[in-house]
This record gives structure tokens, sequence and C-alpha cells, in this order.
């Protein structure tokens, strides 16, 4: 299937978002193909992190934050409360966040916990899901004797893909992170990239990244944002080779940011 044919499985329709008084998004329009990885790259502050966070609606926990224009995940407007159940789509959009943030738990317990909250019961069930999470996230081999112990256990990088698993158990469709690696070692970083490129092939990945190498190593289209606004949005290849936008190329070549 070429990319002509792919269905996207985020679009992006004029989205303004405000917090109070200040305008964090200004007019923001893109598609997202399903089972690719989208990076979104720009100096600090540029509203990278609050659009990623639009997509599962986390912004809904920051007072005063007004969002206009539609985001649809599966043709389904995310902000139309009598279609979208907010704990419904956040099942569907699972989060990584830039520290590793394992629950004080055991490694089984961090895993089957989102399960848990959505019904299951079954111990067979749950260790299948346990199991199935820490493999697709590479970990089932280095923690499978140690199932019972604290997550917090674990080095940076372990736990980073625990979250991961944490994500995966409760069969999201699109995995949201926002700059997995920055807390990392290379080796550690090297790791969760390699893993990204696996993830793919079931699951729609929207990256945050400050590492332009690593845009250009995982992503498949990159999204340049700066001052809110998105100026341009390409395969990652001709971004960074070609970019049309004055400003996306004199940020790359590290003119400015």
């Amino acid at each position: 299937m070429d990319n002509s044919e792919k269905k996207p499985i985020i679009q992006v329709k004029d989205v303004d978002l405000f917090y109070g008084d200040f305008q964090a998004l200004k007019k923001v329009n893109f598609d997202i193909q399903e089972k690719e990885i989208t990076a979104f790259i720009g100096p600090s502050g540029c509203g990278k992190t609050t659009l990623l966070k639009c997509f599962n609606r986390m912004i809904d926990l920051i007072e005063g934050c007004k969002v206009h224009g539609q985001i649809l995940i599966d043709d389904i407007d995310i902000f139309d409360t009598k279609k979208r159940n907010v704990n419904r789509l956040r099942k569907d959009v699972g989060m990584v966040f830039q520290k590793p943030n394992a629950f004080p738990m055991s490694i089984y317990d961090n895993i089957a916990f989102g399960p848990r909250t959505h019904g299951v019961r079954k111990k067979q069930h749950l260790d299948e899901i346990v199991k199935d999470s820490l493999v697709k996230a590479g970990l089932w081999d280095e923690v499978k004797d140690k199932l019972n112990k604290s997550g917090l256990n674990l080095s940076g990088g372990q736990q980073q893909r625990l979250c991961i698993a944490r994500a995966l158990a409760v069969e999201p469709k699109i995995i949201l992170m926002d700059e997995p690696t920055s807390a990392l070692d290379p080796i550690s970083t090297g790791i969760i990239e390699e893993l990204c490129e696996e993830l793919k092939q079931h699951y729609t990945i929207v990256i945050v990244t400050h590492n332009m190498q690593q845009a250009t190593r995982i992503s498949d289209k990159t999204a340049f944002f700066l001052l809110g606004e998105m100026l341009e949005f390409a395969p990652t290849e001709e971004l960074f080779s070609n970019p049309k936008n004055e400003k996306c190329e004199n940020y790359i070549t590290g003119r400015f940011g």
C-alpha cells in the first residue's frame, strides 16, 4: 500500500489553542497516517507538546485551556463528548512521557494496571497481557524472573520500556511519546529507537523530539513548529534535505533554536 492509499488516522483541522489569553497553537492543519512514525520538532515552547497532549485530551486537565477547530481520530471528533468517551480515547491513544514514570508497584502490576482498570480480572488473561506487552517492549528477557520486584528497581532505560509496555497493555492504536529518550543514555536511546521501528508495524507513533538526528533516524514524516504555528510538514528525508520554509532551514542547520 503506498502512502496515497493510506488512510489518515489523525486529522488536525484549523486547530487554535489558548491558555487564557495566550495563543499556544495557531491554525494547525495536517493529517497523520496510520502505522507511521511522525516527529514534531522545533524550539522549546513552540507548541509541539501542547499539540501532542491534545490527541488524548490531556489538555482537559489544564485550567483555562480552550481549543477551537477539530481533531479527528478514526473520523470522530475527539472533542465531541457525545461520540467520544475520554476514557476510551485514552485507551486508544497511549502516552509515554519524557521521564520514565514507573508506578511504585511490581513490574507485573505496572503492566496489569491498565487492563484491570478496563475490567480484565482473570489471572491467566492478565499473565498473557503482561508477557505479550513486555515482549513487544523488548523487556521480557530482562525481567521475566523478577516480575514481582518493584518497577522502580529498573534502570532508567528499562523503566522507559516498562512505561511503553504499560501503554501497550491496553491495546492502543496510537502511541504518543513526549521526548521519550531525553533522560536516557545513548545505548538506551538506541534500544528505544529500534523498538519504535518495530512497533510501527502495529501502531501509529507520534514523537516530540529535540534531537533532530533522532527524527531523521526513525520518523517517516516530520512537522516543524515555531511560535505555535506548524510551518512545514513533509516526509522526513525531504524536510531535512530540502526544506521549503526558510525558518525551518535555519532551525535544522543550527542557525537558531
